[in-house]
């Protein structure tokens, strides 16, 4: 109702108007005497026309949208639509009075123009004037209390359109105050009305200057690095952090208010995005029956994700957990409504329902995802792990083989070198049994070893964010400790890549960048959510869990390490082939399982001989 009223309003506004442009036309033209003398007889047409000229101008002003635009938001684009509008609505006046056989001096169709957009331009930018000086007026001062200030961090495009969008948003409750820039020349300039305060080392000093509640990173086009570096300036203020994504996120590469988001801890990873080989990953997903285990998991739907945008002829999604499946199977189904998707309940445990699953769907392709990875719980729980880590992965991999599928991926760990625990010490386990059966297997077996992913369901990640959320202390378990990170897109890309390379019995490596301490991450977490670490929010150490080392490993020295034609990804050389011996053990872990932890732990020592126990 609001909006037809500000339509009558404008209307009837242009009525008035239109009509006064030609009244100053006439008086311009005749020089005040446009009612007698040679004016007369032309005065005479208007008034005779009058009607017929209001309504065509009316009429064409609403064909070109003059009463759809929120003119409270005017711009630059708004006035160019009044210069042609106005300059339409003044052809159509002219071909109606030739048609007409009427006629009117040109010189009073050109200055009606000029008035036209002087009088109606100066009229609608009336009203966003008006807003300016509404919103920044002393009688507003108890309203404005409620606005955030906001720090836009780049004086480029994107800043500028950030701030545009702030201003036409009332309900963000936003107000841009201050930008910074690393471009000297742009230091006092003023972007819509914002000034440019300084450069990245100033931004604390501009932020308690300015009282800034927020602050927008806005400069979609620079590298990870560099954002990574003003992150981290950012992060010595108070001030909630936000947003553009970079322009390989923004799919159609326009930026809007929908779009900014809260810095997340991935952005402090300071890593570009991963380049992959899309030809070589096309020729062997695409067309091609695909089954990844654990699919429902942090891994095992990324890899759904991914594989779904390559056009499988099939994708099975096993999972045991029936909610997880449930969730990844409706999300692609939204996302590619078209994609043969089936998704089964079932455990890589129970070994005649895995055969039953590839004597019906002959998958092509595996990705084995599916394993316990809480590095505590299978401390108290080894005869767990070694039932899904070790008896699972042999499950999967000997059907595998049997049934023919081309190529198989394991989705291994750091934790499997060198391990303390027993979940390393089944990764491994897991290893060796693909690297064995790659020997007398047509099947080319292949593991990727990764370290920690960022949010991965039992990261420290959630676990921090929870305790941020319910007031601190954040728990961390040895100053010391240190991990590599990667986010899980960007592990999942590169065990696809992998998975292109794969001739059989490779160990993947990947490039997890520099490792980082897990109280660095708990730090740079609590400043991302706004609190000071110790004076606002508690840290507290509380000792090295059974079985946790304070550094990972991606390597055993005996792997050796091999480059490949990705930057980013490394060869281990295999360093157990043994099937038969490898079969012996297997039987005896077997029989242990229904036995005591020590025992069970003490033979998985004899199997890895690299597994040092602290439990």
């Amino acid at each position: 109702m609001k909006k037809k009223m500000i339509g009558v309003f404008l209307i009837a506004c242009d009525v008035i108007l239109v009509n006064l442009a030609i009244f100053l036309a006439f008086y311009l033209r005749f020089d005040g005497a446009f009612n007698t003398g040679i004016a007369s007889p032309y005065w005479d047409v208007y008034k005779d026309n009058i009607f017929s000229l209001t309504m065509l101008k009316i009429f064409i002003f609403y064909v070109f949208g003059m009463y759809k635009n929120l003119w409270k938001y005017a711009s630059i684009e708004e006035l160019f639509q009044i210069v042609l509008t106005s300059f339409v609505a003044n052809a159509g006046v002219v071909t109606y009075m030739v048609i007409s056989q009427q006629v009117l001096p040109r010189g009073i169709y050109i200055l009606a123009f000029i008035m036209d957009v002087i009088l109606i331009g100066s009229m609608r930018l009336s009203i966003r004037a008006t807003r300016g000086i509404k919103e920044n007026s002393l009688f507003s001062f108890g309203r404005r209390k409620e606005f955030k200030r906001v720090m836009i961090i780049g004086a480029g495009q994107a800043g500028a359109l950030v701030i545009k969008e702030l201003k036409n948003h009332d309900n963000l409750h936003s107000k841009a105050v201050a930008i910074i820039d690393d471009d000297d020349s742009k230091l006092g300039a003023r972007i819509n009305g914002v000034p440019v305060l300084g450069d990245r080392y100033h931004i604390k000093k501009v932020a308690e200057a300015k009282k800034i509640d927020e602050i927008i990173i806005a400069i979609p086009s620079s590298c990870k690095k560099e954002i990574k570096e003003i992150v981290e300036e950012c992060s010595k203020t108070k001030c909630r952090l936000k947003i553009v994504p970079g322009i390989y996120e923004l799919i159609d590469g326009q930026v809007s208010i929908k779009k900014i988001r809260d810095v997340d801890i991935e952005d402090l990873l300071g890593r570009d995005p991963v380049k992959v080989d899309l030809d070589e990953i096309s020729d062997y997903l695409q067309d091609r029956i695909v089954l990844v285990t654990g699919g429902g998991g942090s891994i095992g739907s990324e890899l759904c994700r991914q594989i779904a945008g390559f056009n499988p002829k099939k994708l099975i999604i096993l999972d045991i957990y029936e909610n997880n499946a449930y969730d990844i199977q409706n999300e692609l189904l939204r996302k590619y409504p078209d994609l043969n998707l089936e998704v089964l309940i079932a455990s890589v445990r129970e070994k005649t329902r895995i055969e039953e699953i590839f004597k019906q769907y002959l998958p092509e392709m595996v990705f084995h995802a599916a394993a316990h990875k809480h590095v505590p719980l299978m401390e108290n729980n080894p005869q767990e792990a070694i039932k899904n880590n070790v008896f699972g992965t042999k499950n999967v991999a000997e059907c595998a083989h049997e049934y023919g599928v081309k190529r198989f991926v394991l989705i291994s760990t750091d934790k499997a070198v060198n391990p303390t625990n027993i979940m390393g010490a089944t990764k491994r386990v897991a290893e060796m049994i693909i690297q064995s059966l790659n020997i007398i297997s047509k099947t080319e077996f292949v593991a990727v070893r990764f370290g920690n992913v960022l949010g991965s369901n039992g990261s420290v990640i959630p676990l921090f964010r929870r305790q941020i959320a319910e007031g601190g202390p954040v728990t961390v378990t040895h100053p010391e400790v240190t991990r590599y990170f990667m986010t899980i897109p960007e592990a999942v890309q590169l065990v696809i890549q992998a998975g292109a390379m794969a001739k059989g019995g490779e160990i993947f490596v990947l490039d997890m960048g520099e490792p980082v301490k897990i109280i660095d991450l708990a730090r740079n977490l609590i400043r991302l959510s706004g609190f000071d670490p110790e004076t606002d929010m508690p840290i507290k150490v509380t000792g090295l869990r059974p079985g946790e080392k304070l550094y990972e490993e991606l390597l055993m020295e005996e792997e050796g390490l091999e480059s490949t034609k990705h930057e980013k990804i490394f060869i281990g050389k295999p360093v157990f082939t043994d099937l038969k011996l490898l079969h012996r053990e297997l039987d005896i872990l077997k029989e242990l399982i229904g036995e005591n932890r020590e025992e069970i732990k003490e033979y998985m020592v004899k199997m890895v001989p690299t597994y040092k126990r602290t439990s």
